[in-house]
């Protein structure tokens, strides 16, 4: 193994999902090297990785000079960002973005829409232009990726079939439209669609809607989903919100959902009477 292809470049937002990267790469016999987005990434991660540095979220110059400076080339780029924190009053002096990311935004993304995957894409050919190589975010964690049919005891109950197949035409759809991953369905009507607020606060709010419980939360990739970054994840913080807001059934989209720490997810289900269905 060449030099360069021992190395990891770890780019980390919020959540466990960094973690099990770092985890599963260094399992590999890989060294990583992480940059941590400030505001977002766990300061614990720094226990889990080789190298990590806390870097500014509008300043990719620095990324990649972090990264470049230990050799790296391979990263992944993992975790959510809070987007709210990105449209907060003062925004742009709280943030101050380098040139880079001006050359993002009023360069790469001249003439075009500015949603997501739109916007991660112009990201990763500016990281490339600097010798960053974004690769497939679940290279290292495989195994905690959502497969075909039931996951968990609890067999699917025969009337949410029918919301199931409702429901997912809907969710593509959004998704295709950069709108949110998930909704929220009962007896073929639709409770709540997940937006900016991301999936936990869409379960509260489906909670709100339907006091008699009993519905499913559909979460699905994008279309043509780029497996870099923004891949639908699930855990055990969703089954836990599921199961105090009325949620019975999870359906996710197998071999394109990452269920976070998934014997623990799938077991505290099981638990707590939520099914988990890979479509």
């Amino acid at each position: 193994m060449t030099a360069e292809r021992q190395l990891l470049g770890l780019i980390a937002g919020e959540g466990r999902l960094p973690f099990l990267v770092a985890k599963g790469a260094r399992k590999a016999g890989l060294k990583v090297i992480c940059v941590g987005l400030a505001d977002n990434v766990k300061p614990c991660l720094a226990d889990e990785v080789d190298v990590f540095y806390k870097v500014a979220i509008a300043r990719p110059g620095s990324w990649i000079r972090k990264l470049r400076k230990h050799g790296v080339i391979r990263t992944i780029m993992v975790g959510r960002i809070a987007k709210g924190r990105l449209f907060t009053p003062w925004r742009i002096l709280r943030y101050l973005p380098d040139w880079r990311a001006l050359r993002v935004y009023y360069g790469r993304l001249r003439g075009k829409d500015k949603q997501n995957d739109t916007l991660l894409n112009a990201l990763a050919d500016e990281l490339a232009s600097g010798g960053i190589v974004l690769e497939n975010s679940t290279m290292y964690c495989k195994e905690h990726i959502a497969t075909v049919g039931t996951m968990t005891k609890a067999e699917l109950p025969t009337s949410i079939e029918a919301d199931i197949e409702f429901g997912w035409q809907i969710v593509k759809k959004l998704g295709e439209l950069d709108i949110g991953q998930a909704i929220a369905v009962k007896e073929r009507e639709v409770i709540a669609v997940e937006a900016i607020e991301g999936t936990a606060k869409m379960i509260e709010r489906a909670g709100r809607y339907c006091k008699s419980g009993g519905w499913t939360l559909i979460k699905a990739s994008k279309p043509n989903q780029d497996m870099r970054f923004d891949v639908p994840c699930v855990g055990t913080e969703t089954i836990r919100s599921l199961a105090e807001n009325g949620g019975k059934c999870l359906v996710v989209e197998a071999e394109k959902t990452i269920i976070i720490d998934k014997p623990e997810t799938i077991k505290l289900a099981n638990q707590l009477g939520i099914t988990i269905l890979g479509h």
